[in-house]
């Protein structure tokens, strides 16, 4: 399904920047001067076991995450995997990819984001939208995959 379709049919007002391929938030900086909202980092992750995560936050500590969902260890997730489960290539990690998984994926959110706009992906690294928190919890919930406030 077209990621803006499925945003607009959820009544979700999204702000949109198209620009050149980013796969890092450090490449991505220029974009915060552009477009309002707080850029956040989105790693694809592999538990212990074998649950797939994706986290939504401001830095990445992946023995900080690891405790609070109590997991023994966290990887990243093969590129393989990310294609297979989300449809997406590397570089281009966003929790908006959910649309494309069948609720295998559960989203780490940093609670430090609460009540802000955040900087995504929507499911390619050529652009950049500016969402809501809790528009991102709703998107979250129509998708039907479970999240976890960290």
């Amino acid at each position: 399904m077209d990621i803006y379709k499925f945003l607009t049919q959820l009544g979700i007002d999204y702000q949109k920047i198209n620009h050149q391929s980013v796969s890092t938030v450090e490449e991505a900086m220029f974009i915060n001067e552009q477009i309002d909202g707080v850029a956040c980092k989105n790693l694809f992750l592999k538990s212990s076991d074998k649950q797939f995560l994706m986290t939504v936050e401001k830095r990445a500590d992946l023995k900080y995450i690891a405790k609070q969902i109590d997991s023994k260890r966290l990887s990243f997730a093969s590129d393989e995997e990310l294609v297979e489960l989300l449809k997406l290539i590397p570089g281009s990690v966003t929790p908006l990819g959910i649309i494309n998984d069948n609720k295998r994926v559960k989203i780490l959110i940093d609670r430090e984001l609460r009540a802000q706009r955040l900087l995504i992906h929507p499911n390619i690294n050529t652009a950049t939208i500016s969402i809501t928190y809790d528009d991102l919890l709703l998107f979250i919930n129509a998708c039907g995959n479970e999240y976890l406030i960290i």
